[in-house]
């Protein structure tokens, strides 16, 4: 039973200690002449500027306060700190920034409590929120003017915790205690000089001392790892991206000092309207002749980046920024390159910005421009005479279809996570001829509904399993006149480009404006959309509308658009559409199967160089033809550790964590990714996927063991995290008990592991463990399954998978199974030479 002065830890402080205590690589500081020259820098900033940078001195990296401070222009300071607080959101979803909303909460109460921001009562107030207790001494004859600060439970760190701080002197602002400090330290010197220092000297001569004396006590007891993590708690919070910065300076339009000027020269025309905006066209034409030309493996292709700002009453409105390449035969003497933009403005003043840089020879072109932007309610004209044919027609069929407004429907995306059961799903519709809208569940039709409201009720099952929703809308003549697809169940990691234009059906002349949507993972960046005619690239896009008009071929072949869309991690996937593809082009849906595989000898040592012909494969008992082989050393690795946070795990969560740690440190390249999820009686979902190793012992630190086990639902959880990932997968899974309570059954998790596609390493700890259970779980999914009688022996373990993820085979096959079933296809691997075992998939879903 607690007593009632139990201490409360300190929910987020833990998380910030141990971030600085296990950084493997500590960045460089600034030198003391470059901190001098960022506060002269600082100390010639507009006011509005210096106090912003004392707001965020605790978020800002020295990345992000070197590329501040550098900003010569207001309107790109402005903008900065837009992009500052959005790379912090927690819930991008959301209109609101939750993060910086309460950052902006925490700085005005620090304010009105302390009257600055440099007390450490300040510092600790931003970084966690208001404590949830907070003690302050009555008794200034025995200490210092003393504060105890408890917290419970956060969203960074689910424990508690408890700081103390205290005013030497009885002045000046309050700092943090340690035990480092000494005890006497918080006396005053009448009761530090007579001897009496005693943690019961404030217990009897405090008001709520047993409190004051509790606290002090407590971090006392804690020992010298806690001590060093205390003396670090005003660190910077690490882990925050710089991804974002570097983003933020490939969009700058400034010339750089000595850039050649290439010659160009711009045009600007309104063709016509977009709801209730007006086109603002632009044409960029560069002679060829003073253009580079690649000379990289005898490519000789045109190259360019166009970075353009659009402002406002001095201030940034709009930014965008695209590449162009050009064949050598774009152009040829006397002739020009065209590059053709555009934007969507109201009417208005506006200031135009454009930077155009010639990536083979460096030169680059810059351009201000004044912008007084007509209202119009015309189609839009030709475009000049400048351009060739071709772009002439291609610009005049994009236009028309902008400022006519096509139909348009959407599927409404229903709140919430992990949807099953009965489904209802809404869409929204533009235009006024829809006739009929036909919903399709994983490419089988299930209604059509002849009139608003255009909705469908649908059963999904009892699991929480990806199906692909699709709403087709039809004229009264039966034509598409508009679609879109939704991905139930799909995780915040899953990474999709759809093309929404064109469309299968419709029938396009001379050209097309090619429209892709994306989804990227969580909080990761799209870093560039790619356009494909056939498998000639058109163009590169760096920002939403991800669009380009398009030129189809004269000729009457069959042309098809592809999109491919690239993460910053230089991850990527695509989507590729028909072009006026006759009524009887068979499509099928052709599974390629992708085994990565381990392969052990008799002592469970991963065994390399094998090769192709060392191994088959049969699918239902079908041999299958290995279409590629390769080692598997340097792909990405997406890894997430599960760790059983129940209360029988108290005396070994501390080892379980060090070893999760240690995992981490040896295993996570800047390409992989990992991340924490903690069950008992509920999943929860620690740490997102990173490869921010600091960012993931935060998710460790401050673990308490408590409450049942819902293994289960943890399981399902966890794989459900996993939705929308390509590649390598695995899961580790550690548990010391058996389920106790879960709302799905182990049947429901084994058949979602296979659905899912992820190793499944399980550690049972102890003997409480369902070993055959967990066994299946693992060789069903190509892992293994390991039974500890001591946490003592996780380390080798992790030590062991870190390996095998290091030393597999990727086998793939195109499966001869094309009859479009969906049950649970049989895969068996084996391998030729003996005394060999074969780890990997036993089937899939297709």
């Amino acid at each position: 039973m607690r007593r009632s002065h139990r201490l409360i830890l300190l929910s987020i402080l833990l998380p910030l200690f141990l971030i600085s205590f296990i950084s493997p690589a500590m960045a460089a500081k600034p030198t003391r002449a470059e901190r001098k020259a960022q506060k002269e820098a600082i100390e010639k900033l507009p006011e509005k500027y210096q106090d912003w940078l004392k707001v965020v001195e605790l978020l800002m990296t020295d990345k992000e306060l070197e590329t501040f401070l550098a900003l010569e222009k207001d309107y790109q300071r402005d903008a900065f700190m837009e992009h500052f607080w959005e790379a912090r959101d927690t819930y991008r979803s959301t209109a609101r920034n939750e993060f910086r909303d309460r950052w902006e909460a925490n700085v005005e109460l620090a304010r009105q409590e302390f009257g600055n921001l440099e007390d450490d009562r300040a510092r600790i107030l931003l970084l966690n929120g208001p404590p949830s207790a907070r003690i302050i001494s009555q008794c200034s004859n025995v200490i210092w003017p003393t504060e105890i600060w408890f917290y419970v439970r956060s969203d960074r760190v689910q424990s508690e915790m408890i700081v103390v701080l205290y005013r030497k002197w009885g002045a000046g602002p309050f700092r943090v205690w340690t035990s480092l400090d000494g005890l006497g330290a918080l006396f005053s010197n009448t009761a530090g000089s007579s001897g009496e220092a005693t943690l019961q000297a404030i217990a009897n001569g405090c008001r709520d001392g047993d409190k004051l004396a509790g606290g002090i006590g407590w971090v006392l007891r804690q020992g010298m790892g806690y001590e060093i993590l205390q003396q670090r708690m005003m660190a910077k919070p690490e882990g925050q991206s710089g991804e974002w910065v570097s983003s933020f300076n490939s969009y700058s339009t400034d010339l750089p000092a000595g850039a050649p000027p290439l010659p160009a020269t711009l045009t600007l025309e309104y063709p016509g309207r977009y709801q209730n905006r007006t086109v603002v066209q632009g044409l960029l034409s560069v002679p060829s002749e003073g253009a580079g030309k690649a000379a990289l493996g005898g490519a000789n292709t045109f190259n360019l980046m166009l970075n353009g700002e659009v402002l406002q009453g001095g201030k940034l409105f709009d930014n965008f920024r695209y590449k162009f390449d050009f064949p050598p035969t774009a152009a040829g003497p006397g002739e020009s390159l065209p590059i053709i933009f555009q934007r969507f403005l109201r009417p208005g003043d506006y200031m135009l910005i454009v930077k155009l840089e010639d990536l083979n020879s460096h030169k680059i072109f810059r351009e201000e421009r004044k912008l007084a932007v007509p209202a119009s309610d015309r189609v839009a004209p030709a475009p000049p005479n400048e351009i060739n044919e071709e772009s002439a027609r291609l610009l005049t069929e994009a236009n028309a279809a902008i400022s006519n407004g096509e139909t348009t429907l959407k599927l409404v995306r229903p709140f919430g996570e992990l949807q099953t059961g009965m489904q209802r799903f809404d869409t929204l519709t533009t235009g006024n001829n829809i006739a009929q809208v036909t919903f399709a569940l994983d490419g089988k039709a299930v209604l059509t509904k002849k009139r608003p409201p255009f909705s469908v009720e649908l059963d999904l099952g009892n699991l929480p399993r990806p199906r692909t929703l699709a709403a087709t809308a039809f004229d009264a003549a039966g034509s598409q006149v508009a679609a879109d697809e939704l991905v139930i169940n799909s995780a915040a990691n899953r990474f999709q480009v759809r093309l929404a234009e064109p469309r299968k059906g419709k029938h396009y002349e001379h050209s097309l404006l090619a429209r892709a949507d994306v989804q990227a993972p969580e909080g990761q960046v799209v870093e560039r959309v790619e356009f494909f005619l056939n498998e000639t690239r058109v163009a590169t896009v760096y920002q939403p509308p991800y669009q380009q008009p398009v030129v189809l071929p004269k000729s009457e072949e069959i042309a098809y658009v592809r999109a491919v869309a690239y993460l910053t991690d230089g991850n990527s996937t695509e989507h590729l559409v028909f072009v006026n593809a006759p009524e009887n082009l068979a499509e099928v849906n052709v599974n390629f199967v992708e085994l990565f595989t381990t392969v052990l000898d008799k002592q469970k040592r991963p065994v390399e160089g094998l090769e192709a012909k060392d191994f088959s494969v049969t699918e239902d008992g079908t041999k299958q033809e290995i279409a590629r082989f390769e080692r598997v050393t340097d792909l990405p690795i997406h890894a997430a550790v599960a760790l059983d946070v129940s209360a029988s795990m108290e005396e070994s969560l501390d080892k379980a964590k060090q070893a999760a740690l240690e995992f981490f440190q040896r295993t996570i390249r800047p390409k992989d990714r990992a991340s924490v999820i903690t069950f008992n009686d509920h999943p929860n979902l620690s740490v997102k996927f990173t490869n921010d190793v600091p960012a993931l012992a935060g998710g460790l630190a401050g673990l308490k063991a408590e409450r049942g086990t819902s293994l289960y639902d943890s399981i399902i959880f966890t794989l459900y995290y996993f939705t929308g990932i390509k590649g390598q997968r695995a899961l580790l899974l550690l548990s010391d008990g058996k389920d106790e309570g879960s709302r799905f059954t182990y049947e429901d998790a084994l058949d979602y592991a296979r659905r899912a596609g992820v190793t499944i390493y399980s550690v049972g700890l102890g003997e409480d463990v369902d070993k055959r259970k967990l066994t299946r779980l693992s060789e069903e999914t190509g892992g293994r399954a390991f039974f500890l009688k001591s946490v003592d022996e996780l380390a080798g373990i992790y030590a062991a998978v870190e390996k095998e993820l290091r030393s597999q085979y990727l086998i793939a096959y195109q499966s001869g199974n094309i009859s479009g079933g969906t049950d649970f296809r049989t895969v068996e691997l084996k391998v030729g030479r003996p005394g060999l075992e074969v780890k990997t998939i036993r089937g899939y879903y297709p």
